[in-house]
């Protein structure tokens, strides 16, 4: 029998740039550095920032090798119309996608890596999709 998980505890992310990495996560995502975990972030250790909930933790690490991982966020559909005004509002290109269950927000940081905002309150995003096209 596999033993159960309690959660995602943090996903790495490679950047070119922790400094300006952590103002571009701040800004568009509202992470901030998290204070407790700051040691590991001395000798190329990770940058550990979290959402004001606390409970998504991102860990940076400068690499000049970026390797991509898609993050996906789950929203409201509420909140899945206010993430497509904020990022026009940041003016980051995103590519919206139906998936028949689901409906996706997709971008990129300025490092390239993926970041997905789904919703699986379908037919409310779907109904206003339609009504908007």
């Amino acid at each position: 029998m596999v033993p159960a998980l309690l959660m995602i505890d943090h996903v790495h992310i490679s950047v070119k740039n922790r400094d300006q990495a952590e103002l571009w996560y701040k800004d568009v995502l509202g992470f901030e550095r998290v204070a407790e975990f700051d040691s590991w972030a001395k000798d190329k250790g990770p940058l550990t920032l979290g959402n004001a909930q606390g409970n998504i933790h991102l860990a940076l690490f400068e690499s000049a090798n970026i390797q991509n991982t898609v993050i996906a966020f789950s929203v409201t559909a509420e909140n899945f119309f206010a993430w497509i005004e904020h990022l026009k509002d940041k003016g980051i290109a995103t590519n919206i996608i139906d998936h028949d269950l689901s409906w996706s927000i997709y971008f990129r940081d300025p490092d390239g890596n993926p970041f997905e905002v789904t919703t699986y309150d379908y037919a409310e995003v779907h109904g206003y999709m339609e009504w908007d096209a």
